[in-house]
């Protein structure tokens, strides 16, 4: 099913304490950690900073160009080298495609025990990061390595944009649908796989959809009627729909029956695969979500479940829906699905309602 390290090396999940997006740090302690960290002026050409937990900051270079700047990196979700350099390369460049823009170059940024690991393992990393970067089309220009405790892979991502089709988190509009690019259930499907209980096909179709790359955005941004794109990562589904509710000072509502869910997602969360992630993002912004009575168990495991390399969330005018959803198809986005609208905000409801 996956690479077999050698003999006296301990599998890469085993030396992380958290994997992939569910290392990131709770969303609420997060919060505190940046209160009042910024308090320069920001200057005119920033067109995207951290004000609404944007994906990635832009900045304006000139009337036809902006730079879109993010960086992602995280300890190992899969044993396997080469899947884990591609599955960190992936999340890193979609928060370029996210903005509506498009990837020029990457920086790698690599902290590996070099006590622990082999050479041969740790280029095995790089090597899957980079042949991700080939297929977007750009170069590993550089980077920077250190030698750590914990395996540590990712990337700095660079791309471009046109000024006017930067896509916000925070520019959803009421009467918008919402449209998730790719099903859930990372989380949940890494958990299993460290505790020895994901079968080679399911650990397939995981492989598949974390290195999958976002590469509608940039066509979506195009499209008249698409107001605003994130996508979901780390604090999950509901994590990154109430970012963009917050930021768009608006009600979002999904349908818990049109959410897609990766195969065999449902009966592991029941089972009890769930990451420790998924309840602190719970822990950090659950009071913000009314969650229908007649969900399954598992729904709120999922909604929080983190997504490593997840899919995007597209907020769009109802008759732009068509052109997004052929977009995703020509992308070959099969599990693209509406899954819900935008509202006006109300003054003693949640910013997230799902039924």
């Amino acid at each position: 099913m996956t690479h077999t390290p050698a003999a006296t090396e301990p599998r890469l999940t085993s030396l992380s304490h958290g994997g992939g997006c569910g290392c990131k740090i709770a969303p609420g302690v997060l919060s505190d950690i940046l209160k009042g960290s910024n308090g320069l002026p920001m200057p005119p050409e920033l067109l995207v900073g951290i004000e609404t937990s944007d994906d990635a900051a832009v900045y304006r270079l000139n009337d036809e160009q902006a730079l879109v700047a993010t960086t992602d990196f995280f300890m190992p979700i899969v044993d396997d080298p080469h899947d884990f350099g591609r599955i960190a390369a992936t999340n890193a460049i979609s928060d370029v495609y996210a903005m509506g823009g498009r990837p020029i170059m990457a920086l790698a940024l690599v902290g590996m025990p070099i006590s622990v690991l082999s050479t041969a393992t740790i280029g095995r990393i790089l090597d899957g990061g980079a042949s991700v970067c080939r297929q977007a089309g750009i170069p590993v220009a550089g980077g920077h390595t250190i030698d750590s405790v914990e395996p540590i892979y990712g990337l700095v991502a660079l791309g471009l944009v046109h000024p006017d089709r930067v896509r916000r988190n925070s520019d959803a509009k009421p009467g918008d649908v919402l449209v998730l690019s790719k099903a859930l259930g990372v989380g949940v499907m890494s958990a299993a796989l460290k505790k020895g209980h994901l079968d080679a096909a399911l650990y397939q179709r995981m492989i598949a959809t974390t290195t999958q790359l976002n590469t509608p955005g940039p066509d979506l941004a195009a499209i008249d009627g698409v107001h605003a794109i994130t996508d979901v990562t780390g604090f999950g589904l509901a994590g990154h729909a109430l970012e963009m509710a917050r930021g768009s000072r608006c009600q979002v509502r999904l349908d818990w029956s049109a959410v897609p869910l990766l195969e065999g997602v449902p009966g592991l969360a029941r089972e009890g695969f769930v990451t420790g992630a998924s309840g602190r993002n719970w822990a950090a912004y659950g009071q913000e979500v009314s969650l229908s009575a007649a969900l399954p168990g598992e729904a709120q495991a999922l909604l929080s479940d983190p997504q490593t390399s997840g899919g995007l969330l597209v907020s769009c005018a109802p008759q732009a829906l068509d052109a997004v959803m052929r977009v995703f198809a020509q992308h070959g986005f099969s599990a693209a699905a509406v899954i819900g609208d935008v509202g006006a905000a109300e003054a003693q409801g949640a910013a997230l309602v799902v039924a």
